[in-house]
């Protein structure tokens, strides 16, 4: 394998335990669910209108709620069958959102979808044509964002985009979804670069990998070579380099404003998922209604990743890695860094879901918060230069002014101040809390100047 330079992001950052357990093992698709729960709110923005009623019957691929508004993303049916209900259940979080619950019969799909593996390379429609048929497809941000990819693809007016990232990064601990997809869908995902770069009209897109993954940026180099304007960057491995700000300071050196967007440095930042699932909606005509999920834990008894129907019921997915272990402490949906413990094992899996990663109990609570010794630990961390300390304090005194002036807005929620506190603080728990008042705040702001 031939040497590479190696970049990263300049400003904090951590080095957790990477616990790559699932690395070497194939994706395999899950047996279909009986039963599927399908949100009408998968994404960031307006959640979609439903445009079934109850008791109809649906087929695979079959659009069920159209996006509402610019920011917004439709969603398709992942079974054929007939819709039992459409009425709230709980999401990760515990929210209750309208969903379709169907009832699977058979797996008839949309005649218009093209489900062989047949490697569709000539791109033979317009941009325009591109971005919509990426929204017609229901496509968002697969790294867990979730933001509506159509949006991203459509450059505001004034603005101009000059190079294309590929984020292979997939920095969080225990995650290999994007590593097994870089190397089982490969050339599937250069076309997937290029219908991006052709949206975008950008002549440049650079993959972004960090190096514990020397398959993936051999493989992907080789095919890289290939195709003009594509190449690969070889990344240092260091949380969170996944992150749109620090991958783009990494590959380019540019920095992205405080409230600024990647676009105002000239460049989009798109994940390997989302590239695949652009590459299937232009080039067979399939929505988003599956992806990878990783469920691994180190008590899992065969750490996994499966290519999973969105809706299925998280408890299916962890069964056939084997089952719940009874050590088992917590249940998270994502990485440990910035995942979301859930507490039932019916949520489904949706756009976004990228892991399930199960604690065994002796690793999965809180230590006691002790006194802030000012060791500024986290301050060095913070990769946006905040300090974290401070913002916690202002979220305990409620001080949402004082908080939005020290840029708590700025914050990625990677929760590297909360890994390396020697303490023990919950420190990211706080300034979410300053997030959401200060995102309150700035809401009503606008609404009163509208």
């Amino acid at each position: 394998m031939q040497e590479y330079k190696l970049k990263t992001f300049p400003r904090g950052g951590v080095h957790p335990a990477e616990n790559k357990l699932s690395a070497a093992s194939a994706t395999r698709p899950l047996p279909l669910p009986e039963r599927v729960v399908i949100p009408v709110v998968q994404h960031l923005g307006a959640p979609a209108e439903p445009v079934v009623q109850k008791g109809e019957t649906v087929v695979t691929g079959q659009l069920l709620a159209r996006g509402r508004g610019f920011v917004s993303a439709n969603i398709h049916s992942s079974v054929s069958g007939k819709v039992f209900r459409i009425e709230e259940r709980p999401d990760a979080s515990g929210y209750k959102r309208l969903s379709f619950v169907i009832d699977r019969q058979g797996d008839e799909w949309d005649p218009s979808i093209d489900r062989s593996e047949t490697l569709r390379e000539n791109i033979q429609i317009s941009r325009e044509e591109i971005i919509r048929k990426i929204q017609d497809a229901g496509i968002v941000g697969m790294g867990g964002a979730t933001f509506p990819t159509h949006v991203k693809l459509n450059v505001p007016k004034g603005k101009k985009a000059d190079i294309l990232i590929i984020n292979g990064v997939e920095c969080e601990p225990y995650l290999t979804a994007d590593h097994r997809l870089m190397l089982e869908k490969s050339r599937e995902l250069m076309v997937g670069i290029r219908i991006l770069m052709k949206a975008l009209e950008v002549n440049r897109a650079v993959i972004g990998i960090e190096n514990n993954k020397p398959d993936a940026i051999e493989l992907l180099d080789n095919l890289a070579g290939k195709d003009e304007g594509i190449t690969v960057q070889p990344l240092k491995v260091k949380y969170p380099q996944g992150g749109e700000k620090q991958l783009i300071k990494a590959i380019t050196g540019r920095e992205v404003p405080s409230g600024g967007l990647p676009v105002d440095v000239g460049a989009v930042v798109h994940n390997v998922g989302t590239t695949f699932a652009a590459y299937e909606a232009v080039q067979k005509n399939k929505p988003l209604i599956e992806r990878i999920v990783t469920v691994t834990g180190k008590s899992v008894k065969e750490p996994s990743n499966f290519v999973v129907r969105i809706g299925t019921p998280v408890a299916g997915v962890i069964e056939a890695a084997g089952g719940l272990p009874e050590d088992t402490g917590k249940v998270v949906l994502g990485g440990p860094m910035m995942g979301k413990a859930i507490s039932k094992l019916d949520i489904p899996v949706t756009k976004g879901t990228s892991g399930i990663l199960i604690i065994p109990d002796s690793e999965a609570h809180r230590k006691p918060v002790q006194p802030c010794i000012r060791c500024a630990r986290c301050v060095s961390v913070c990769p946006m230069g905040l300090e974290p300390y401070l913002l916690m304090s202002l979220g305990q005194k409620q001080l949402w002014d004082k908080a939005r002036q020290e840029s708590v807005m700025d914050c990625i929620e990677c929760g590297s101040c909360s890994f390396t506190c020697p303490a023990d603080r919950p420190l990211l728990d706080y300034i979410r809390l300053d997030k959401m008042r200060v995102g309150e705040l700035i809401r009503k702001e606008k609404k009163a100047v509208s």
